[in-house]
């Protein structure tokens, strides 16, 4: 809870529904016309071709706590998953991140900071390779000595 909304609900303006924040009455456990599961908007995951290739990374940008939901289901899956924490309050942005490491722990995955409240997390099964730059590399393609 953001703390301006922690003032409010301090001094009674707005009621204190901090519960709520966890449950997001957005998912659904399946939907009537048997379609397939639909994303969260803020979630990009790959095309259908990509997937069948199991070549898919997704990227979450959550605004609360309570979207960590899809980060989850995404590992789960064992797709890397690119968190951007740059929208939300630092006290639910450090709560995903606790969240992540957790995931990932028990999931035998790595969580790496990329940026600044920019995270990547991956699955057992995946490789970083952390690439030099060129400039600094001595059989570069300009190194023409």
């Amino acid at each position: 809870m953001g703390s301006v909304r922690k003032a409010s609900a301090w001094l009674g303006l707005v009621d204190d529904n901090e519960d709520e924040r966890y449950y997001d009455d957005e998912y659904s456990e399946g939907t009537e016309s048997g379609d397939a599961w639909v994303t969260d908007p803020r979630v990009k995951v790959a095309t259908d071709t990509a997937e069948e290739k199991g070549h898919r990374i997704g990227t979450v940008t959550p605004d609360s706590f309570r979207d960590a939901r899809a980060i989850g289901e995404l590992f789960r899956e064992g797709v890397p998953v690119i968190m951007n924490l740059t929208a939300m309050d630092p006290a639910d942005a450090k709560r995903v991140v606790d969240f992540a490491a957790g995931l990932t722990f028990g999931l035998h995955g790595t969580i790496e900071r990329v940026a600044t409240r920019v995270f990547l997390l991956t699955p057992s099964n995946t490789e970083i390779i952390s690439g030099e730059p060129a400039a600094r590399r001595e059989d570069g393609f300009f190194n023409q000595s």
